[in-house]
């Protein structure tokens, strides 16, 4: 499920394999013109931590979710999105909307988790009712609220978009807008559908858990048994698109893109992309699937990884679900790796060793989202 962008700042299929094939032939990388040295102190302080949700998560069009996972009318999801109870909602206009999910009576929250074919959101406390479109439709025993107006009484909204197959939320304003959005066209596939959805709490800040997603420097002393036999050590293209980034890993097989004409060569079945969302999103690709993974902060030195599974591949395939399945198992010993490596970082903050973490010239995309966060932060 490769997908490549027709971007205006990204560049095409054709123009990063011949990218990939020089760095081969070179024993090269796509290098950053500064390394960059990232202060521990912001992963560790509780009063930055604080400033990111306020600032940052809040302020900027963050994905959600995938569109796959509130596909059709009365889906929903509920969870916590930057410390705030959120309810996202497919109305019977197909519009989805998101809202602060939280009874306008006595505070309760409408729903958790997710689920499918709801007509409204009744609390379980009281009973107040609410439509899909967040509207107030009924209070038990109305008389006794003689002066409630129930148009100034529906859900809070929040600020929902749908674009290219992703929901995104803005909290509160002043929002920092996200231009480059549009690179994103073409990136999930319409027909793509959700195959799965997983949750896991990390014990480690969302900056060290997002760190390992945006450099192939790891690969071999890292994924020794797993990613490496398939793919290159420290070889990546690193791209930029507004605050966002995507960087290209390239599998070994991609050498078979030798033997087509340039102009004529693709790059499905031949790499991941991982796009790097500001701040906190990754959407990876896959030969047969796309992972949507959301960083969601929970404290300081807690994450929950929520990851979305999107694949073309039909329910009633045999064959194509057991190759899918072979892949996300395969996928999921290279990312247990990965967070037995995060854990071991957020261990070793309290060594006091490091003052800064030094990324070097070919980790430009971990160079790239530190120095947009910060420069929103001042």
């Amino acid at each position: 499920m490769t997908a490549v962008t027709p971007a205006r700042t990204l560049a095409d299929e054709q123009a990063v394999a011949q990218r990939i094939l020089d760095h081969i032939d070179h024993h090269t990388t796509d290098l950053s013109e500064h390394t960059w040295r990232e202060p521990v102190a912001n992963y560790r302080s509780t009063e930055r931590f604080e400033r990111e949700l306020a600032e940052v998560f809040r302020r900027c069009p963050t994905p959600v979710c995938p569109s796959a996972a509130v596909s059709a009318p009365g889906d929903y999801l509920a969870r916590d999105v930057a410390g705030t109870p959120i309810l996202v909602a497919r109305g019977r206009d197909g519009v989805v909307r998101a809202f602060r999910n939280a009874c306008r009576h006595r505070g309760v929250p409408l729903a958790d988790g997710a689920g499918c074919g709801r007509t409204a959101f009744v609390c379980r406390y009281h009973g107040w009712t609410y439509g899909l479109d967040g509207a107030l439709r009924h209070v038990p025993d109305g008389y006794g609220f003689p002066d409630l107006d129930p148009a100034e009484h529906g859900l809070v909204p929040v600020r929902t978009e749908e674009r290219h197959g992703l929901v995104f939320l803005t909290q509160d304003e002043p929002a920092h807008h996200n231009d480059a959005l549009d690179e994103l066209a073409g990136l999930i596939p319409p027909d793509a559908h959700l195959h799965g959805t997983t949750q896991i709490d990390i014990p480690a800040n969302w900056k060290i858990v997002m760190d390992g997603f945006l450099e192939g420097y790891h690969l071999r002393a890292t994924h020794r048994q797993t990613f490496y036999p398939i793919q290159f050590d420290n070889l990546n293209v690193i791209e930029r698109f507004g605050r966002n980034s995507r960087v290209a890993f390239p599998y070994r097989r991609i050498n078979k893109l030798r033997e087509v004409a340039a102009e004529d060569r693709s790059l499905d079945g031949m790499l991941t992309f991982v796009y790097h969302l500001f701040p906190n999103v990754v959407v990876a690709t896959f030969p047969l699937n796309l992972a949507v993974i959301v960083h969601e902060p929970l404290a300081v030195d807690r994450t929950r990884t929520i990851t979305y599974t999107l694949t073309r591949v039909a329910g009633d395939d045999a064959e194509g679900q057991a190759a899918l399945k072979q892949g996300l198992d395969f996928a999921d010993e290279g990312v247990a790796e990965d967070r037995e490596m995060v854990r071991a970082i957020q261990r070793g903050l309290a060594s006091r060793a490091n003052e800064h973490f030094v990324f070097g010239r070919f980790e430009g995309a971990l160079t790239h989202y530190h120095r947009q966060l910060g420069s929103i932060l001042g």
